[in-house]
């Protein structure tokens, strides 16, 4: 899309930008299915701080013409045998006992939807990981759970957590990264 650049930022880089992510959390997270309120965008602020001193972190970013911060995908290594929690059943062994890149978050500001940046986000933050699995949460109800499922992941699993509604945890190879 033209006149959005985008960039990738380590834990370093990103220490300074807590409240603009967290304002573009809190207004994309408030649209339905999701309907997050501010308890929710609290604990973001606490996982998200959390997030940055995990090993392999990095952040894509959309940023306009006009500095605005219109997109974002981050995420972190987990190690072998950890998963996102709390699980409802057991994970697939094959993607449980291998290191694999967690997609904490992935949002894009509803005007800049359905123009590609939030598969360029996506791409970028894939690209080059050593990891042989990428793994996240998405609500099934949300649009964005389609999305994953066109882009190749597959569900792996569920998670219950406890202030928001189940959700599939979605499992994609790497480095096959077909979000071009």
């Amino acid at each position: 899309m033209s006149g959005v650049a985008y960039g990738l930022l380590d834990a370093d880089e990103v220490r300074p930008l807590i409240g603009v992510l967290q304002e573009l959390y809190a207004e994309v997270y408030a649209e339905p299915p999701y309907e997050e309120g501010p308890e929710h965008v609290a604990q973001f602020r606490r996982w998200f701080r959390q997030h940055l001193g995990q090993p392999g972190f990095r952040l894509a970013r959309a940023v306009d013409v006009d500095g605005l911060l219109v997109g974002t995908a981050y995420g972190h290594t987990m190690s072998a045998g950890e998963w996102l929690q709390p699980q409802v059943g057991e994970p697939p062994a094959h993607v449980h006992g291998v290191p694999k890149f967690m997609i904490a978050e992935w949002m894009v500001r509803g005007p800049y939807r359905g123009r590609g940046v939030g598969r360029r986000l996506l791409s970028a933050l894939l690209a080059d990981r050593p990891e042989p699995y990428a793994i996240l949460a998405s609500n099934p109800a949300a649009p964005a759970r389609r999305i994953y499922e066109q882009l190749g992941w597959q569900q792996a699993g569920m998670i219950r957590p406890k202030l928001i509604p189940p959700m599939d945890v979605l499992v994609l190879p790497l480095p096959a990264n077909p979000i071009q």
